[in-house]
């Protein structure tokens, strides 16, 4: 945008080979925080107030900061209960624990939409069926920048993240503790109150 500005939201898109409607809340957020200028059948222009600011900030803050109530599911819930969950949350994610509270998997909108598609019935089928396994899940230390995991959120198009720490279970295995969970809708947030207070 530094370079080529004004440019469309499709361009942009185009170019990072994502949809529009992926990329619609990262432009949003760099709008509010004053980094682009947007203006109607024109595009995005670079004016970068407030950039170096915020940035700073952003990269300085760590998962555990931020991190929110992860919202979770045992193992032996049915896609049912997942999507109940869901909604009663409000949340589009949620992780699937096992009986030690170790991390088992994660599901998300689009894996209990692609099965209700097919017809199941969803009170029947359990979540380990549709979830994303361990060690398939992306996952986020406390330790680690907020800048570097809304890369991850962005790179592997996930809606959230969950925050866990390696432990070992009473019978002497280790795994994963999920300690939160990392949004998009977090990270919007607080790019939001950071560009706020510059602003």
């Amino acid at each position: 945008m530094k370079r080529e500005g004004p440019i469309t939201g499709e361009q942009v898109a185009s170019r990072l080979q994502v949809t529009r409607s992926t990329l619609r809340p990262d432009l949003t957020i760099l709008t509010m925080a004053g980094i682009l200028e947007a203006k109607p059948r024109v595009g995005y222009t670079y004016v970068g107030q407030g950039e170096g600011e915020v940035l700073s900030s952003f990269r300085q803050l760590t998962v555990g900061d931020v991190k929110a109530v992860p919202v979770v599911v045992g193992l032996s819930a049915t896609v049912y209960d997942a999507l109940v969950t869901m909604i009663l949350e409000d949340t589009g994610t949620v992780f699937v624990v096992d009986e030690g509270g170790f991390l088992a998997g994660v599901v998300s909108r689009q894996d209990i939409l692609r099965l209700s598609l097919g017809q199941a019935a969803l009170n029947t089928v359990p979540v380990g069926v549709i979830m994303t396994r361990v060690p398939q899940v992306i996952t986020a230390v406390p330790e680690e920048s907020v800048f570097s995991a809304a890369g991850k959120l962005l790179t592997h198009q996930v809606e959230a993240l969950p925050v866990v720490r390696a432990r070992e279970g009473p019978t002497g295995g280790e795994g994963l503790e999920v300690l939160g969970s990392i949004s998009k809708t977090t990270i919007a947030k607080l790019f939001f109150e950071l560009g706020e207070r510059i602003l």
